[in-house]
């Protein structure tokens, strides 16, 4: 503990006595560190984690100033325990940052395995699907791979490379069939794996009322910069998750507006962000009408 206080002493000194260009640099460059982790870790356990540490860094400092030996021992290992404890509870954020700051656009398979002619046709077969099942109220967990490649989660469902289709995803999630309890992985224009098991949400502010489908919607989102689409069993209620948040109530422009920013050619490098949706009520669309605006 005393040799931390020496070294943040050290630094502070050499910052106001004598600063450099190369300590300005190697200090904006921390800076930025620090705020990109604490954007990605904001919403997630480890913000709750980090504000664990202070605490006991506080009470290590405290118990050597007031001269508590016992406890300042045993704080003091944990804290030199501490990084190795941190990597082991924190693996999958810790290999979600190092994915995200190793993606290239131009090395990017997944970017170009998205790129397609017929991205307005596929978007209108999800729609279409998407509102069927709402309006039966037929659950159905729909995950957009995005640049992260999900192999390991493909590898637990069942193979299907299929185009998307309205059909073929209604078929997969109709009750009572052998595919329809998991998740549904899409790679561009392909339906890769059907019946994928997804790990569960940790987050502790996901609502009562949203069963196993919600949180597992999350949990991929959480580890990946995946999109899943997620309709209600119960309500019919039409939901996207996205870097760890649940939008609920989409309509069909709030869904063509998502599925746009994934099939664009224009955004196919971006990543998707939080779309400033105006979640209006779902709008109950005959299936005459949609067979119309897919013709039109």
């Amino acid at each position: 503990m005393n040799d931390i206080a020496g070294q943040v002493s050290a630094i502070i000194w050499n910052i106001f006595n004598r600063p450099r260009l190369v300590d300005v640099i190697d200090i904006l460059l921390l800076t930025a560190v620090i705020y990109y982790a604490l954007t990605h870790v904001r919403h997630t356990r480890v913000s709750q984690t980090i504000k664990g540490i202070a605490i006991l860094l506080l009470a290590t400092w405290l118990s050597d100033a007031i001269g508590m030996r016992t406890v300042h021992a045993l704080l003091s290992w944990l804290i030199n325990a501490g990084p190795v404890l941190l990597i082991v509870l924190f693996s999958q954020e810790i290999r979600r940052i190092l994915e995200e700051l190793g993606q290239s656009s131009v090395l990017d398979t997944a970017a170009r395995l998205r790129q397609t002619d017929n991205s307005e046709m596929i978007i209108d077969e999800l729609v279409l699907a998407l509102e069927r099942m709402s309006r039966r109220r037929v659950g159905a967990l729909i995950v957009f791979e995005r640049k992260i490649l999900l192999n390991d989660v493909i590898a637990t469902g069942t193979h299907v490379d299929g185009a998307v289709s309205q059909p073929l995803l209604e078929n997969i999630f109709e009750p009572n069939t052998p595919l329809h309890d998991g998740a549904v992985i899409i790679r561009g224009d392909r339906v890769m794996s059907a019946a994928c098991l997804l790990r569960l949400s940790d987050s502790t502010g996901v609502g009562r009322d949203l069963g196993t489908r919600h949180r597992a919607g999350l949990g991929i989102t959480e580890v990946s910069d995946a999109t899943v689409f997620i309709v209600s069993e119960e309500t019919g209620i039409i939901s996207m998750a996205e870097g760890g948040h649940l939008v609920r109530h989409l309509d069909e422009a709030s869904m063509r507006r998502i599925l746009h920013g994934i099939y664009d050619k224009e955004t196919k490098d971006l990543r998707l962000t939080m779309p400033k949706l105006q979640l209006k009520g779902r709008r109950r669309v005959k299936h005459d009408e949609q067979q119309t605006d897919k013709k039109a």
